[in-house]
């Protein structure tokens, strides 16, 4: 049985995309692209992340989503955007239906290449390694399918966890 994720790297000009099929161990890539939304007014960019998100949700129809969490560093103000960003690009995902996964960036990074300090062109690396993409793949697609991969990596242990403990509340 073919699994389609959706992975999403956040943010509020630009939010990567990622699209694969997952079936057993084997992943293939299915789509990527960066969705950019400008400098303009933010409630405008938010509306660009929801529809556009929308919009690949409808064409490419996965069955599950990961999100990376957001990274605050110093800049309060950047990490509230942020927060804003992946809260449009979650509601679009849930007006499709989706479940949505966060991981956080070190997560991913250690599920795509072993590491959870990885720097971003290692990440990029070994992505184009295990998907061989087509070319150009940008840094937020990159990211995004990265994203993705830690989600196929995780979300078999993550649906197990919920079996056992369905199972146990049952039985207790």
């Amino acid at each position: 049985m073919i699994k389609r994720l959706l992975g999403v790297d956040p943010g509020s000009i630009k939010t990567g995309v990622g699209i694969i099929d997952v079936q057993g161990n084997r992943i293939r890539h299915v789509h990527h692209t960066v969705i950019r939304t400008g400098k303009g007014d933010f409630d405008e960019r938010l509306h660009i992340l929801f529809a556009g998100l929308s919009e690949i949700i409808t064409q490419f129809k996965p069955v599950d989503a990961a999100i990376e969490d957001v990274f605050v560093s110093k800049n309060v103000a950047s990490a509230l955007k942020l927060g804003q960003a992946r809260g449009a690009l979650i509601a679009a995902c849930g007006a499709h239906g989706l479940r949505v996964t966060p991981y956080s960036p070190t997560k991913v990074k250690q599920a795509v290449v072993g590491f959870g300090r990885a720097e971003k062109d290692q990440v990029g690396h070994m992505v184009r390694m295990l998907l061989h993409p087509p070319e150009p793949l940008p840094e937020d697609a990159a990211d995004a399918l990265a994203v993705a991969i830690c989600h196929a990596h995780h979300a078999p242990m993550k649906h197990l966890d919920r079996t056992v403990n369905k199972t146990v509340r049952k039985t207790a």
